[in-house]
């Protein structure tokens, strides 16, 4: 297998990443935000400062990045008809009808998404980012896969299988009629018998399972999760729950967030897989310190590999010495620059024990707890790749280990 980078003729990022990238029929985009980086938000993706009630700003910057997408999947060879995977992260949840309008209009068939509030993206006032895979028609063949799950209130498919991959939507504790159903909830008038965010994870298990099921695959063949909790302190109660489901969990990232799109809903968990039979699995350990939590460190499906978010961290003192500055010379180096380095020689020993290498990433999400810390990690990011991959860079509300600063969730092949 062998990746081919992707550009166009939209305007091209001042950070050190790619577009694009094409490979074994797949495409994958880095996130794209609604500006020309030049002025910031161009005036084409605002509404003019001397009509502010004509038009809408999260209309016009989400026209302006789908357009943009437009141009970077056909200078792949494909369209936006052939989008299987979509995250939308926006900075005002109360933006979020008004963006459907407009998606909507893009899509024969809407990819299957996931969509969650974020604390910032790197463009000032940029309000929303979107996040795209898909393939060319031809290379691969795709399927939408409907199970009898609630179906969603808004414009999204429930998951597509692509050779041998499954793309699953995000999926919520809801029925999409009530709200959060009851089984999802504690009885009002028995509140202490059970817990909320446990009958929230069981729901969306049981659907998954069912979406997985319907594609011709199980949650025995999930390889890498995304899982958004609006409070960070839920985690352990929703990861005795999740283990009960998986025989070997999935790589996983856990990230904190603003917002979901549903009241309540506390959670929402976002699962790729693959069909048994028509791609091998096997699940990756290296040397590196392994997770108190239940999740993998990799996996290998067919020549993709998929890695776990990974943290600064060494699993037993919180951040070690050699991801933090010294606390006697406070001023000599970056907390931020030493964390990333940590987590790149991580990830580098992770995808050397896929059989890959850093020059093999196509894919790269990271979540910052603080965005003014940007520029310091884009630094170090460069000095690990000779071509950078495609990337996404939101702001998270908190991660899973104290004063972590940083997760880096990074997709890899095998060359």
């Amino acid at each position: 297998m062998k990746a081919e980078i992707v550009k166009s003729d939209i305007p091209q990022p001042l950070a050190n990443y790619t577009e694009a990238f094409k490979l074994g029929g797949l495409v994958f985009a880095a996130g794209q935000l609604p500006t020309d980086f030049k002025v910031g938000i161009p005036p084409e993706a605002r509404t003019d400062p001397n009509y502010p009630y004509y038009g809408s700003d999260i209309k016009r910057r989400t026209h302006y990045i789908m357009k943009n997408l437009k141009k970077t999947f056909e200078a792949a060879g494909s369209s936006l008809d052939h989008i299987v995977k979509a995250q939308v992260f926006l900075e005002d949840l109360r933006h979020f009808s008004a963006f459907d309008e407009v998606w909507k209009e893009y899509f024969k068939t809407p990819p299957a998404r996931t969509t969650v509030g974020t604390t910032g993206l790197l463009v000032k006032d940029a309000m929303i980012e979107i996040d795209l895979i898909g393939y060319v028609p031809g290379e691969v063949k795709c399927t939408a896969v409907k199970s009898d799950i609630p179906q969603p209130l808004a414009n999204y498919t429930e998951a597509f299988k692509l050779g041998g991959l499954v793309f699953a939507a995000g999926q919520l504790p809801t029925d999409f009629k009530v709200g959060i159903p009851p089984e999802a909830r504690t009885d009002p008038n028995y509140p202490y018998y059970g817990s909320d965010i446990k009958r929230r994870t069981h729901y969306i298990m049981k659907n998954l399972k069912k979406t997985f099921e319907a594609a011709g695959s199980s949650l025995d063949h999930i390889v890498k999760a995304q899982v958004f909790l609006e409070d960070l302190r839920q985690f352990s109660a929703f990861d005795e729950v999740w283990k009960e489901y998986f025989k070997t969990p999935p790589a996983r990232t856990t990230v904190g967030t603003t917002g979901l799109l549903v009241k309540d809903a506390m959670i929402e968990i976002d699962l790729i897989g693959y069909v048994p039979g028509e791609l091998k699995c096997t699940a990756i350990k290296s040397d590196n310190p392994q997770p108190l939590a239940n999740y993998t460190e990799a996996y290998r499906v067919g020549d993709f590999v998929f890695a776990a978010g990974q943290l600064p961290t060494d699993f037993k003192v919180g951040i070690p010495p050699e991801a933090r500055t010294d606390p006697n010379y406070p001023y000599y180096g970056s907390d931020i620059k030493r964390r990333t380095h940590y987590i790149m020689k991580s990830l580098k020993k992770t995808f050397e024990a896929a059989g890959s290498s850093l020059d093999h990433i196509v894919k790269a999400q990271v979540f910052l707890e603080d965005l003014n810390h940007f520029s310091a990690f884009d630094e170090v990011w460069k000095q690990y790749f000779k071509i950078a991959p495609a990337r996404t860079t939101v702001g998270t509300t908190g991660l899973l280990v104290k004063d972590a600063m940083i997760e880096i969730d990074l997709i890899g092949y095998v060359g």
